[in-house]
């Protein structure tokens, strides 16, 4: 662990301890869940700090170092009640945020008299624990060495049929074997329809391929390997969850017994044990039932009513399930009337919250059916948000109703007022909704631009919230005065949605179809599209056989070939080794898909797993401010280099001076960071701040 500027030796040891520690649990993560072989490659972890961990071989190691990590090296972080290492996500917190741990900020935590678990916990939540085990091991592999089939029993097929079990949630069509630990028929019933959607041999035996791959999509949709912290956070959701102060119990009624009935429907889908209820905000006794169900399998005392810790449980039960839940974004296809599952139970919930704060709304029943109903309540939400009025969530209406359903949540909009409607002017010493609103903007930029405090969303405009006012006020170019008028809300506000519009940092790059067929032997930019179109769904779909080795290049090879052919196969298209535009068109709206329902990460992949995304005009958000500040440090030590505003936007300076570089640096692609102009700024920006140091 090293930074630019500042050494370990100047780091308390208990900083030190919760680093080691997070650094220990990622790996142990990334290799319990078996991330990378169950996608098909040959290693267990990256040495790429982007991805991972960063490794220097014989790089020199400072003492201490050395010391604490001698001592804590089979010590990691668990989740109580969970078996597996907890992905504990960090970053520097300084040229780089994220949701979990903030590296210099560990330094903060330590001086103010926090241990190492109590840093920990305060970025990763309560219910993180150290666990020290005397087990050390070479890194095995999950397959259990022969084949799985009728009559099989053991821990090996109690962990196949759970796998099977979470997997049905996303496939229904599969069945949910009972997790009995004998391979019965419906147990094989599940393998083989698993094998068919995923073109194995549909024999209901599970070879060591069947294993995998069952690991794979297992990973995937219950994300293992992506769930974030507890703790810190811009999002606001820590306030939707925040204990109301009275205990709710047999006879209560609202919003706050709608949203304990919200969790334990949501958190009965999955765990059998407890109980499933309807979302109508009366606390009768099939609630008061759901609760003493959760209570007793949480180790609480089960008396049925919701006490803090109960609220508390369930929320952080909650929010480790929302992986599971695909999380809010959007699921790639409409949603219409017929329509069932999580994405529609999520509409439906967002209704009940917008009809608590508009009039003009329905309540509707949170069941997972798409009924005439919903259709009803997403009519009226559209027309009083001034979407088209046809019942269908589109990407548009679920963009709205997840915003309005946050602003209700967090106490930001008035009565029947829109989110984004200014209402009133605020400045220090105002109190109330308005406040509330500008405090949770600020929030939300704060985590895209480092110049822009972090402020608590209270309702109280203070002196912390006056600062922020002003740092944002000079960095849009208004009138520095900390008080919020209607120029200065607008600004919050539209600078907010641009931001959630426009994705968490990247934008791909139009992908036209070609003016002609692709076949072997054809070249140039259609066939290098191509290319990086395959590379990008093989990340997500192993069957398309694109070589992990393999660069994208612009002439129609052998390798390339094999990818189209299997990717055809995969499709259900004629495998014919050529792309006609209807195979093109095919690809291009797998990927976009693939794309909405896994948006890029917060920074460019390492070279050899970049998803075909890049950062280019347009794009914004942390990755784009890495690289402006990369910029900057190069032009501070080369005359000719351009310096860039570091705003976090990549606009036409920032795309002038990049193209200066890339020009310089001998790179082909002009105007667009990809992986190879990523990983070139890095060098040379590490390269130059070494010698900063040593000089």
């Amino acid at each position: 662990m090293a930074f630019c500027g500042c050494g370990p030796l100047s780091w308390p040891e208990e900083a030190l301890r919760a680093n080691i520690i997070a650094q220990v649990s990622l790996a142990l993560n990334r290799i319990w869940t078996e991330w990378y072989p169950s996608r098909g490659y040959s290693f267990n972890i990256t040495g790429s700090p982007g991805y991972d961990q960063a490794y220097v071989n014989g790089r020199t190691v400072f003492a201490v170092m050395e010391r604490l990590t001698a001592e804590l090296f089979n010590t990691y972080v668990q989740r109580t009640g969970d078996v597996e290492p907890y992905f504990t996500e960090y970053c520097d917190g300084k040229t780089v945020t994220c949701p979990g741990m903030k590296q210099w900020g560990t330094v903060d935590r330590a001086r103010e008299g926090m241990n190492a678990l109590q840093i920990l916990r305060y970025y990763y939540g309560n219910r993180v624990q150290l666990v020290t085990t005397d087990s050390i091991a070479a890194i095995p592999s999950s397959y259990p060495g022969s084949p799985l089939r009728r009559g099989s029993t053991g821990t090996n097929v109690r962990i196949l049929q759970k796998q099977l079990s979470r997997i049905a949630k996303d496939y229904p069509s599969f069945g949910k074997p009972t997790v009995n630990g004998t391979f019965d028929e419906p147990t094989e019933n599940s393998v083989k329809k698993f094998q068919k959607q995923f073109s194995l041999t549909a024999d209901g035996i599970v070879g060591r391929a069947t294993w995998n791959k069952i690991s794979y999509i297992y990973v995937s949709v219950k994300d293992l390997a992506e769930l974030t912290s507890e703790g810190e956070t811009a999002e606001g959701t820590q306030s939707a969850g925040g204990w109301p102060g009275t205990v709710l119990r047999r006879g209560a009624t609202g919003s706050r017994v709608e949203q304990v009935q919200f969790w334990l429907s949501d958190l009965a889908q999955f765990d059998s044990s407890l109980v499933s209820v309807t979302v109508d905000g009366s606390y009768g006794a099939a609630t008061e039932r759901a609760v003493r169900a959760f209570q007793q399998k949480q180790g609480l005392t089960a008396d049925g009513a919701v006490g803090q810790a109960t609220w508390n449980a369930l929320y952080s039960a909650w929010v480790d399930a929302q992986s599971d839940l695909g999380g809010t974004a959007w699921p790639g296809t409409a949603l219409r009337r017929g329509a069932t599952g999580m994405e529609v139970r999520l509409v439906q919930f967002w209704l009940r919250l917008a009809a608590g704060n508009y009039s003009a709304l329905r309540t509707v029943t949170v069941d997972g059916s798409y009924g005439a109903a919903t259709v009803s309540a997403v009519e009226a939400f559209q027309s009083l948000f001034g979407l088209t009025a046809d019942g269908v969530v589109g990407r548009s209406t679920w963009n709205k109703l997840k915003e309005v359903a946050l602003a209700v949540a967090n106490k930001i909009v008035a009565a029947n007022t829109a989110p984004g409607q200014f209402t009133t002017t605020v400045r220090e010493g105002s109190t109330g909704t308005t406040v509330r609103a500008v405090q949770f903007y600020l929030r939300r930029l704060s985590a895209y631009y480092s110049d822009i405090p972090t402020v608590t969303v209270d309702g109280r405009f203070g002196a912390a919230t006056t600062r922020a006012v002003k740092a944002w006020q000079a960095r849009a170019g208004l009138t520095v005065d900390g008080v919020v008028g209607r120029l200065t809300f607008q600004s919050l506000y539209d600078a907010v949605q641009a931001l959630d519009t426009s994705g968490p940092v990247v934008r791909t790059v139009s992908l036209p179809t070609p003016s002609a067929t692709l076949r072997p032997g054809s070249t140039g930019p259609a066939v290098l599209r191509l290319n990086r179109l395959l590379l990008f769904m093989s990340q997500w779909i192993p069957e398309i056989n694109f070589p992990a080795s393999d660069t994208p290049a612009n002439s129609f090879d052998l390798e390339l070939e094999t990818a189209v052919r299997s990717a055809q196969r995969y499709f259900g298209l004629t495998e014919t080794g050529v792309v006609t535009a209807a195979d093109w068109e095919t690809f291009r709206t797998a990927a976009e898909e693939l794309l909405a329902a896994n948006p890029a990460a917060a920074s460019p992949e390492p070279g050899g797993i970049w998803p075909a995304g890049a950062l280019a005009l347009g794009s914004a958000g942390p990755a784009v401010l890495q690289v402006q500040r990369w910029l900057n440090v190069i032009a501070s030590a080369d005359q000719s280099a351009d310096f860039v505003p570091e705003t976090g936007q990549f606009d036409a300076v920032t795309e002038a001076a990049l193209e200066s570089y890339q020009l310089t640096a001998g790179l082909k692609t002009l105007g667009v960071v990809d992986a190879d102009t990523w990983e070139s700024l890095r060098l040379a920006a590490q390269e130059l701040c070494r010698e900063c140091q040593e000089g």
